[in-house]
Order: structure tokens, then sequence, then C-alpha cells
């Protein structure tokens, strides 16, 4: 008995937060506008670096590579708790996981 009054309680929580606003079939999602963007112009000066790390003079492959790791490591660091984050943060506010996890939105 305790014990569900404490799930319907906790149920009750959730859906005080969840507004009810679905999702945007078509604009949401990976990839899009932003992602295009980042990837393809603010990041060049990025790609521009690391292809002269190994086709550039005087040439060290050894830290070019662990330059190209640190880089990984970095953008993982970043990306993978802001996953994370964007995914709870749609589970309480938004009624749902985001997409491409959960629905596309309303059909």
């Amino acid at each position: 008995m305790t014990l569900s009054l404490s799930v319907a309680l906790g149920v009750s929580e959730l859906s005080l937060l969840y507004h009810g606003y679905d999702g945007t079939e078509g604009v949401t999602g990976f990839p899009n506008i932003g992602t295009w963007l980042i990837f393809g112009v603010v990041l060049v000066p990025v790609y521009v670096m690391v292809i002269a790390w190994f086709a550039g003079t005087p040439r060290d492959t050894k830290l070019g590579g662990m330059g190209v790791l640190y880089l990984i490591g970095i953008t993982a660091g970043m990306w993978v708790p802001m996953f994370f984050l964007t995914v709870i943060i749609g589970i309480i506010f938004f009624g749902g996981a985001p997409e491409p996890i959960g629905s596309t939105g309303p059909p």
C-alpha cells in the first residue's frame, strides 16, 4: 500500500512538470540544420589543423595521433554527458525521450 502511494506521488510529480507540448516531426533530431552548420562550417579550422598535423612539414605522426586522441576525448567528454542530460530533460519536462530515441512527434 505504501509503495503504490509513493509510486502514485512520483507519477503525479512528473505529470506536473510535463507541459503537454509534443515533438515537432522533421524539425528535431539528428542531423539537423545546426548539426550541419557546426560540423560543416564552424569546425573547418579544426579539420585544417588536423590535416596539417599529418600533411605539413615538419611531420610528427606520433604527436599528430596524440592530438587526434585528445580531440576525440574532449569531444566525447562534452557530448556524452550532454546526450544523457538531453534525454533526462526530455523525459522529465517533455513526457518522453527525444528523437531519435523516442517517438517522432504527433502522427
